[in-house]
């Protein structure tokens, strides 16, 4: 897929114009959003995506559109993952409501760009060593392992990193938000930055870390880095509306880093066989690819992860259901 200069530049101007109108209503009215407003919202960077993916499609042709559509989908799916962290975040620095969506963009224009800068690496390390897929699969794995030791949800999952830490210590920090600016002047003349700007540093940092194994999981999918970048504008575009829509149902998502291992264990699984299938590594075969490693199609990549995320969430939801009677029946006796 050869994307001219001029269609990168395209894409960056249309994605900085999207964030400034946010910006500008945000900071305009800051406000906590209806569920009306963020429903409409959310379906527009949905459709939006399905519109991109239709152009790839017209454009490039279905098997890059496919990989779009499965790429984004995953991305998408493990954004929502990053949400049980937020609302932890948001609880443990105490921001107001009407706050929050300043604070979510903020951060989420911070991730997009240091998203970058991972993607390029990424591709980086691809054009010039394939066997990187290996590394790749078998952290992929070893995430998908360790999302289903870890269980649930809960407060350990955000843990202060050394930025966080070093913002609390060296910046002089004022104890109120003030009216959601990122700094205050006091009555003495003092300035003094709000929490609002560490917040939004642990929004930023904290995405940084779930890109860990985002990224490796689109590479999994296309190897075309315009897609993959596409695939993580759009999942993250609409992820400040989706954090005000879901609201409480995250709670009841109890399975979902359930299906997100399985969908990460099986990218993982892909990838090894495709470094299989086109390994260059002298100990391996004698550096020759092994053709009996099936490559699996984008097709079947794109039915697997839409039928993990949708059993996950009937059993999550059925699961919740089940437990909110036996407590109404706890409370009748």
């Amino acid at each position: 897929m050869n994307v001219s200069t001029w269609v990168w530049l395209a894409t960056l101007v249309a994605l900085v114009a999207v964030l400034a109108v946010d910006l500008l209503i945000i900071g305009r009215r800051p406000h906590e959003p209806t569920m009306k407003e963020a429903g409409g919202w959310v379906a527009f960077y949905v459709a939006l995506a399905l519109l991109f993916g239709a152009g790839v499609w017209a454009v490039a042709g279905g098997r890059y559109a496919g990989e779009f559509y499965t790429g984004w989908l995953t991305e998408y799916s493990l954004s929502v993952d990053n949400l049980f962290v937020f609302v932890i975040i948001m609880g443990r620095f105490a921001v107001p409501r009407r706050f929050q969506q300043k604070v979510l963009l903020i951060g989420i224009v911070l991730a997009l760009v240091m998203r970058g800068a991972f993607i390029a690496a990424g591709a980086a390390l691809i054009a010039q060593f394939s066997w990187v897929f290996y590394i790749f699969g078998a952290f992929l794995v070893y995430t998908a392992v360790t999302l289903v030791k870890g269980g649930e949800n809960d407060e350990d999952e955000f843990k202060e990193n050394v930025l966080i830490r070093w913002a609390k210590r060296a910046l002089p920090i004022s104890s109120s938000f003030a009216d959601g600016q990122f700094r205050v002047v006091t009555a003495a003349g003092k300035r003094l930055f709000t929490p609002m700007l560490i917040v939004m540093i642990a929004i930023g940092t904290t995405d940084l870390i779930f890109a860990l194994d985002s990224i490796p999981a689109i590479f999994g999918i296309t190897k075309e880095p315009y897609l993959v970048f596409t695939a993580n504008v759009f999942a993250l575009m609409g992820l400040r509306q989706l954090f005000f829509l879901l609201g409480g149902l995250l709670e009841r998502l109890v399975y979902l880093n359930v299906g997100l291992a399985a969908v990460l264990a099986f990218i993982g699984v892909k990838l090894f066989l495709e470094a299989l299938h086109t390994n260059s590594l002298p100990f391996i075969n004698d550096g020759h690819g092994l053709h009996w490693a099936p490559e699996i199609p984008i097709w079947l990549s794109l039915l697997v992860i839409l039928g993990t995320l949708g059993v996950a969430t009937v059993a999550s939801l059925a699961k919740s259901a089940r437990d909110r009677k036996k407590d109404l029946v706890s409370a009748d006796r």
